[in-house]
């Protein structure tokens, strides 16, 4: 296995770390997330929800970390941006690109997983998309939470696309949960 190629890819997904996420500030967010923290938490959500599901976790939380690494190479773009460009395209045209110079079992399996999660045929696949949405709402709802009312408008749209059971029972307690109130409770200043 050639390190400089892996190195490389390593690198590549770094610039996740940079990259924030553009529908946060397209509604003003002044300290949106950046695809990395996005997909950190998505795998940890994929991984509870396959648990929870009774599927392999491995399969979810590898297609919820290589989600949106296509994004190192062509941003994070938004929906109003998806009205112009195939981003479905760019998105697969991207990732070949960055697997290509892998060696040979690594890019099979990376394509096989983001093929799989492209026609969303499986439970695995429905669960990492799942989890790719319910993150989003979770973090809009942080973001009420903290006062930016305009999050609220990722409720509206994004519970219909969810498809399992889990997924659907953790955003209807999700609506009504406090953000806050883990750490209220562990903290000695209660109110």
């Amino acid at each position: 296995m050639n390190e400089k190629i892996i190195l490389d890819l390593l690198a590549e997904a770094g610039m996740l770390k940079r990259i924030k996420r553009s529908g946060w500030w397209m509604i003003g967010i002044p300290f949106e997330e950046s695809v990395a923290e996005h997909s950190f938490r998505c795998a940890m959500v994929g991984y509870c929800l396959a648990k929870m599901e009774k599927v392999d976790p491995y399969k979810v939380v590898m297609m919820s970390l290589f989600g949106d690494l296509h994004e190192a190479r062509i941003n994070d773009q938004h929906k109003v941006a998806s009205r112009y460009l195939n981003t479905r395209d760019a998105e697969k045209k991207a990732f070949e690109g960055q697997i290509e110079r892998l060696d040979k079992n690594m890019r099979s399996e990376l394509a096989s997983m983001r093929l799989d999660y492209d026609k969303q045929n499986t439970k695995e696949a429905l669960i990492a998309r799942d989890a790719d949405i319910l993150e989003c709402i979770l973090q809009a709802k942080e973001y009420v939470d903290l006062g930016f009312s305009t999050a609220k408008k990722f409720f509206r749209a994004a519970p219909k696309h969810l498809k399992t059971k889990s997924a659907k029972g953790l955003y209807k307690k999700l609506s009504k949960w406090n953000s806050n109130k883990w750490w209220e409770s562990l903290s000695e200043f209660k109110r």
